[in-house]
C-alpha cells in the first residue's frame, strides 16, 4: 500500500498504490463522456445505467470489491454500506449537498468524502430566480389557461401577479447560492434582506444594499422567501407551521435547497387555507414526488423535478470535480473538495 500523501495521526484507509492494477470504482449514475473517459484511464469503472438510481440492495451488490464510489444525491451512503463493502476508500458525491452521506460514519472509518461546491452556484441561482418569476407572475397557471382555452380576450383583471420591482426578497441562508440569488434580485430592483447563522455584513462586492435581519423578521417582512440552507439535523423543517404563519398572506415561498428544510405538510395546509400566496419548489421531501401528492393540486404551487444544477456546463463541471475528488482519494491525496478533512488529521 502506498503511504497517504497527507501526514496526520490517521490517513484515509487503503489507498491503492502503483503496480497493484487499476482500482475498481462504481459510478451510480451516467456522467459526461469526458469525465468518464478520464476516470477510465486510472480505474476499472462500473457505471450503473438503469432508468432509476440503484436500490440500496443494488448499491451494496455493485460496491462489493470496489475501492471508490462516485455517488449521487439519490444514493444513501452510510456505515452499513461501508461495513458491507469494506474496501471502499473514498466517496465522491456528485452534488454540493451531502445529506445523503453519513459523514460521521465515513470519518469514523477514515474515508474521505468529496462534494462539488462552487461549480453549480450560478445555475442553481438562475433556477431559484426562475421560480420566483414563475410563481410571482403565475407563468405556469397562465400557460395552463391558454392550453385549456380559458384565454378568451384581454382582461385587465386576468392572471394578476406580484410586481417584483419594489418588493422584498428574503434570503434564508446567505451562502454562495443565496448571495447569487440576492445579486439577481437587486438587478430586478428588489429590496433584499437575508438571514444567516454565520454571515456578517457586508456579504460581498455588490451586496452592500443587502440587510441582515433576524430569523422571524425575514418571514414577516418578505414578499418572497427563498430557501438556501443546507440540510442538517438542525435545519430539518426549519420552515414549518410557525414560520409560514409569520409570512404575509400574499407572500411566496421558494425552495431550491433540500425538500426536508420545509415541513411539506405545513406548506400544504398554508396553501390550502390561503395563508401564503404561493410556492415554487425545485425540491420536495420525497423525490420524485408522488403524482397524488396534494402539493400538485394547487395552481399557485410550481413544482420542478430537482433541476437546479441542470445545465450542460454545470453538470460537466460537477462531474469533472467529482472525478477529481475520486482520483485524489484513490491516490491517497487530499480531495480538492473534502467535507471531512479531519480524516487527514488536519482542520477544514
Amino acid at each position: 500500500m502506498a503511504t497517504p500523501a497527507v501526514p496526520g495521526p490517521a490517513g484515509p484507509r487503503g489507498a491503492v498504490g502503483p503496480g497493484e492494477g487499476l482500482p475498481a470504482v462504481f459510478v451510480t449514475r451516467p456522467i459526461p463522456d469526458a469525465a468518464r473517459a478520464r476516470l477510465e484511464r486510472s480505474a476499472q469503472v462500473d457505471v450503473f445505467d438503469g432508468a432509476d438510481a440503484p436500490t440500496p440492495a443494488e448499491l451494496v451488490s455493485r460496491c462489493r470489491g470496489v475501492v471508490g464510489l462516485l455517488a449521487s444525491s439519490a444514493d444513501r451512503v452510510d456505515g452499513a454500506l461501508l461495513d458491507a463493502c469494506p474496501r471502499i476508500t473514498v466517496v465522491s458525491n456528485l452534488a454540493v449537498g451531502y445529506d445523503n452521506v453519513d459523514v460521521p460514519a465515513m470519518t469514523r472509518r477514515n474515508v474521505p468524502v468529496g462534494n462539488t461546491p462552487g461549480v453549480l452556484t450560478d445555475a442553481t441561482a438562475d433556477l431559484a430566480f426562475a421560480l420566483v418569476l414563475a410563481t410571482a407572475r403565475r407563468v405556469v397557471e397562465a400557460r395552463d389557461a391558454v392550453l385549456a382555452g380559458r384565454w378568451k380576450s384581454w382582461d385587465p383583471g386576468f392572471m394578476l401577479g406580484m410586481e417584483l420591482s419594489g418588493s422584498t426578497l428574503g434570503i434564508l441562508g446567505a451562502g454562495r447560492i443565496g448571495r447569487a440569488v440576492a445579486r439577481r434580485a437587486l438587478g430586478f430592483g428588489m429590496r433584499v434582506v437575508a438571514w444567516s447563522r454565520s454571515a456578517r455584513a457586508p456579504l460581498g462586492p455588490g451586496l452592500e444594499a443587502v440587510e441582515l435581519v433576524e430569523f422571524d423578521g425575514l418571514f414577516e417582512t418578505s414578499d418572497v422567501v427563498s430557501v438556501h440552507v443546507a440540510l442538517a439535523p438542525s435545519t430539518v423543517h426549519l420552515v414549518g407551521v410557525r414560520e409560514l404563519a409569520l409570512m404575509k398572506r400574499s407572500a411566496i415561498l421558494v425552495n431550491t435547497a433540500r425538500g426536508a428544510v420545509v415541513d411539506q405538510a405545513a406548506l400544504v395546509e398554508a396553501l390550502r387555507t390561503g395563508s401564503i400566496g404561493g410556492a415554487g419548489l425545485d425540491v420536495t421531501e420525497v423525490e420524485p414526488i408522488p403524482l397524488g401528492d396534494p402539493l400538485l393540486s394547487f395552481a399557485n404551487c410550481v413544482v420542478l423535478p430537482h433541476i437546479g444544477s441542470a445545465t450542460t456546463v454545470t453538470r460537466v463541471a460537477m462531474a469533472e470535480l467529482a472525478v477529481d475528488n475520486l482520483l485524489a482519494g484513490l491516490r491517497g491525496e487530499v480531495l480538492p473538495a473534502c467535507v471531512n478533512p479531519e480524516v487527514y488529521g488536519t482542520a477544514r
